[in-house]
């Protein structure tokens, strides 16, 4: 395993967490979808715009040389304004990005498992995702103790209850 060490994402953060944002949507090859159309649709905007507000928790993964490699997140989307992932106003929502040169070194669970944590010691319960079936990341997500709680034509919305 490539050495990483994980730490609390800041603030200052808030542009990589839009690169890892861009990684997430863009995970299929064929799909290449620029920086800006990604923050021109509210839909996928809503996962980093104002970051980092009051409830927001986030981690990231950084190199030896500390430059980040990725990242993993929650906030709170409301029924007025939901996510891909939407179960309920007090359930977060997840989202998670590795740049790809460092996907498959355990990044992404080592994330998954570092913003549980964030969750859990923040006194949440439950937290949601929505990942697109084709994707190799559900089988971590489920791996990781997701269930799948709602399917559409391509995505699943998936929830872990991480308890106290």
């Amino acid at each position: 395993m490539t050495d990483f060490g994980i730490r609390a994402a800041t603030p200052a953060d808030a542009d990589f967490l839009v690169d890892m944002l861009v990684e997430a949507v863009n995970w299929l090859p064929e799909r290449d979808w620029p920086r800006e159309r990604i923050l021109a649709d509210p839909a996928l905007a809503h996962y980093v715009a104002g970051w980092m507000r009051r409830d927001d928790v986030g981690v990231v993964a950084v190199d030896p040389a500390d430059r980040p490699v990725g990242a993993a997140w929650f906030r709170h989307l409301g029924a007025d304004d939901p996510g891909y992932g939407y179960v309920a106003d007090d359930v977060p929502e997840l989202t998670i990005g590795v740049v790809d040169a460092w996907r498959g070194r355990g990044v992404g669970r080592a994330l998954l498992r570092a913003v549980l944590d964030a969750a859990r010691n923040g006194g949440i319960h439950t937290v949601s995702l929505s990942v697109e079936r084709a994707n190799v990341a559900a089988r971590l997500y489920a791996s990781e103790g997701f269930r799948t709680v709602e399917s559409f034509t391509d995505a699943d919305t998936m929830v872990a209850e991480i308890g106290p």
